[in-house]
């Protein structure tokens, strides 16, 4: 037997919990009822604010892995301080 639960939610916050929904490839109902059957299993209820990369930080990632593969803007390996200083003294 199925029911419905009727909630108050602000319509963007909504709106974008079916887009995500969505880009899951699910109805929101489905994983409002996952969540459910999971805080029913645990009792528990998780929260996240998972970070997501920017497109500013993936373009810094991809350039760096750019550099990396042609040995661009790469410095040595250093065993110490000294070394180090000696060499950033250099450029």
């Amino acid at each position: 037997m199925k029911t419905i639960i009727n909630i108050k939610a602000d319509i963007d916050v909504k709106k974008k919990a079916q887009q995500t929904a969505a880009a899951l490839g699910l109805p929101l109902s489905t994983l409002i009822n996952a969540y459910l059957k999971q805080l029913i299993q645990t009792g528990e209820a998780h929260f996240s604010l998972s970070p997501a990369m920017t497109p500013a930080l993936e373009a810094l990632i991809s350039q760096a892995e750019r550099d990396m593969a042609v040995h661009k803007n790469i410095s040595p390996a250093f065993t110490s301080g000294a070394e180090m200083d000696k060499y950033l003294d250099a450029k």
